[in-house]
């Protein structure tokens, strides 16, 4: 997916919220700057050496928390995911485009409880 800022993500849509959403986000391509206080083991390196976060096989972030859709190391996530904000036109985009690009999909991280 690739999905650009938008002039609208200072204006963020309260219906939007993470307790019923996909964690879509949570498969975009994060990379992890050098001021990033993530833990390594989290982290791969690309071809090029860009470190960025290490995605499970299913294509989520590792750091999702599948039952509870959660970050597990929120307090110290990538600053890319800091200025991430719920409900912002990023947001927004994000969701949409997953949703054109799969229609009627629910990822399995909703309901995989393991």
């Amino acid at each position: 997916m690739s999905v650009e800022m938008r002039d609208d993500d200072e204006l963020v849509d309260p219906s939007v919220h993470c307790s019923h959403c996909a964690a879509v986000c949570c498969r975009l391509r994060v990379i992890v700057g050098p001021a990033d206080q993530v833990p390594r083991n989290l982290t791969t390196a690309d071809a090029e050496g860009l470190v960025m976060m290490a995605r499970a096989q299913d294509g989520w972030c590792v750091a999702l928390d599948r039952p509870s859709k959660r970050c597990t190391i929120y307090a110290t996530r990538p600053g890319a995911c800091q200025r991430f904000t719920m409900g912002a036109g990023f947001c927004r985009a994000v969701r949409m485009d997953f949703d054109a690009h799969f229609p009627g999909i629910i990822p399995h991280v909703l309901t995989d409880s393991s």
